[in-house]
């Protein structure tokens, strides 16, 4: 098992655009009968409701949904160039039809009730506080519905105080 250290999430020194939009990150739910994940690369971290949180976008469709929605914690998950293709491969294959962490030797672990996987670097586990629809009404600019919601297959936002950071030592 890794060694992690517990740090406060403001204490955390990584860029939140890189980690997020360009090193991506893997979004994880479920329970010890059940894990899924899949890759994240929309959302980002702030303050709301005077805690750290993270937001994030999950399509209705995607598997990794029913494991959000069914649970209360879920943990974002990132890690180095070294996992790329393990990364790519998370978000192009459904759990829905294969135990895709078994297939890329993922380890689970749990923070309390949260997956999250000891080959990562970097661990925020969540509380959900607050999710919402995204819809067509809500757009200012048609151009991000024509580019990005052709099927009108819109995104759940979902924002989740962050409960604990740790990092590998």
């Amino acid at each position: 098992m890794a060694n992690w250290k517990e740090i406060s999430a403001e204490d955390l020194q990584k860029n939140p655009f890189t980690l997020i939009g360009k090193d991506w990150g893997l979004v994880t739910a479920g329970t010890k009968e059940r894990v899924n994940t899949m890759t994240v690369s929309w959302g980002g971290v702030g303050i709301m409701y005077g805690k750290p949180v993270a937001y994030l976008f999950i399509r209705p469709q995607r598997f990794t949904k029913q494991l959000i929605d069914a649970n209360d914690t879920l943990t974002l998950s990132f890690y180095d160039d070294s996992q790329r293709k393990m990364l790519s491969y998370m978000g192009s294959h459904s759990g829905k039809d294969e135990d895709k962490v078994q297939k890329m030797n993922l380890t689970v672990a749990f923070d309390n009730e949260a997956p999250y996987f000891e080959e990562a670097n970097l661990v925020l586990s969540l509380k959900k506080v607050y999710e919402q629809d995204m819809t067509e009404k809500g757009f200012y600019d048609a151009a991000y519905v024509n580019q990005w919601y052709a099927q009108k297959d819109f995104h759940v936002m979902y924002i989740c105080e962050i409960t604990k950071v740790l990092i590998k030592e």
